[in-house]
């Protein structure tokens, strides 16, 4: 007979990853961690679409702040399919066998949040938490570190001032605790995404109050806690409910393939990873 060869736990190519059987239960332990921690707040879960209306997108500036990273889809063009057909050399269709590009892949998990909430006035201290499967274009990619796509759990706070940065404390305090009991070293440094316009004043006030802050083992970040201030509710239109005010809003952000990578690198094997987290999770 010949032996049995068991596929590998992890593999990436051109940015995509396919996770077998010992790094999809372990990213699912994470995740039903870190939901965990949002549901214990006090967070209703959530599930968004996987593509989001490039429009919807392009009132937040996201193109103008982002256009890096962001990828679009489309459908092909049925009219015209025929006369610009796949190629098998470029492997691509054409751009003349595509429609228009109204739908856009997310980067984050948090924008479909927003959108969904667009138009509504919620209670101050509203939690929700979402499981998003994202997408960025980068220059190059790097076994589970960078990838094309990937899992990213957030768990959101809408609501005053007040609440999104007690949010952000209390996240903090849990990623570091959490990381002290699985023995991963991290360090917090000040970083900053664009989500104001370069040239006003708000991006001024983001410099001289950083709005992210991300978690990073060795040189890769696996957590951030962002603020967002009150861009998010006055762009869609997200009000508090006791005070009409434009909701303020912030989240705690965890790439799931990422921390994949730091656990399987701080502890050298799957299982002993799986069983770090477990006793971690149990500790903290």
């Amino acid at each position: 007979m010949s032996p049995t060869i068991s596929p590998p736990a992890a593999v990436q190519h051109g940015g995509l990853s396919a996770l077998g059987p010992e790094a999809t239960e372990l990213l699912r332990l994470l995740d039903d961690t870190f939901a965990g921690w949002g549901v214990r707040a006090g967070a209703a879960q959530l599930t968004m679409p996987p593509l989001l209306p490039a429009a919807e997108l392009a009132k937040l500036d996201y193109y103008d702040n982002f256009p890096h990273q962001a990828i679009l889809a489309t459908p092909l063009d049925l009219a015209k399919r025929e006369e610009h057909p796949y190629s098998t050399t470029a492997g691509t269709f054409p751009q003349e066998a595509l429609e228009p590009a109204a739908l856009a892949l997310p980067s984050a998990a948090c924008y479909g949040v927003y959108m969904h909430h667009a138009g509504t006035a919620l209670p101050d201290g509203t939690l929700v938490t979402v499981l998003g499967r994202c997408f960025r274009k980068e220059t190059e990619y790097h076994d589970l570190r960078r990838l094309l796509g990937f899992h990213m759990r957030e768990v959101i706070a809408i609501g005053s001032r007040e609440h999104t940065e007690q949010h952000l404390r209390h996240f903090t305090d849990r990623i570091t605790a959490f990381a002290a009991a699985l023995d991963l070293p991290l360090r917090k440094e000040a970083a900053t995404d664009p989500f104001y316009d370069r040239g006003g004043a708000r991006l001024l006030l983001q410099k001289l109050s950083p709005v992210k802050y991300e978690f990073l083992y060795e040189d890769l970040a696996i957590a951030s806690v962002n603020v967002h201030r009150n861009f998010f509710g006055e762009r869609c239109d997200i009000t508090v409910t006791d005070t009409g005010e434009s909701a303020f809003t912030s989240c705690a952000a965890f790439g799931l393939e990422r921390w994949l990578s730091a656990l399987t690198r701080r502890h050298g094997s799957w299982a002993a990873a799986t069983e770090a987290v477990r006793q971690a999770g149990a500790a903290v």
